[in-house]
């Protein structure tokens, strides 16, 4: 008696920035045409960041490999003119267009850096040496440099001039902006 095929996990190059829409795509197609035993998860690999935007602090979902999502799937020749039909694709990394199955090993790596709770990640907005300006606080309208920059505590130390004197300031992220 013949073994059930094994599903296992691909990557399908798409368009930067349509892996959403090939997503969403690909899961209404499974599951109007029945192939809902053969694909079964289509992931886009993600991570929770923050960042400054007008002054606030917004945590968003930013894409870990932009053009790149993950499919759990038995790729039949059935499977494979769907997917490949999807709008918005480029095709199965492999060679010559085959789809290469990822290892155990790199999926594990790749859904355990999503699975992880290691908290929030913050894009760091400033780095030494940038010219900045204070928007926030009681030396508001000042300009200086970023001397260091604290990402664990979200605090920049900021040489400013007061009375013609270097003065340095220690102010979190939503204090400064970038001059210019």
């Amino acid at each position: 008696m013949a073994r059930p095929p094994i599903r296992k996990w691909f990557v399908l190059r798409t368009f930067s920035g349509h892996e959403k829409k090939v997503k969403e795509y690909l899961e209404s197609e499974v599951e109007r045409l029945g192939y809902d035993d053969k694909l079964t998860q289509v992931v886009i690999p993600t991570e929770t960041v923050f960042e400054m935007r007008a002054g606030k602090k917004r945590t968003r979902e930013k894409t870990s490999f932009p053009g790149y999502i993950l499919l759990e799937a038995i790729v039949d020749p059935y499977l494979r003119e769907v997917i490949n039909g999807a709008p918005s694709t480029i095709g199965f990394l492999g060679a010559n267009g085959e789809p290469v199955p990822l290892r155990p090993d790199e999926v594990n790596r790749i859904l355990g850096m999503m699975d992880e709770d290691k908290g929030e990640v913050m894009e760091i907005p400033f780095k030494e040496g940038d010219a900045v300006k204070v928007v926030d606080g009681p030396f508001n309208t000042f300009t200086g440099f970023v001397e260091e920059v604290y990402p664990d505590k979200m605090k920049v130390r900021v040489m400013v001039s007061i009375f013609g004197r270097k003065t340095p300031l220690e102010l979190d992220y939503l204090q400064v902006e970038h001059e210019g």
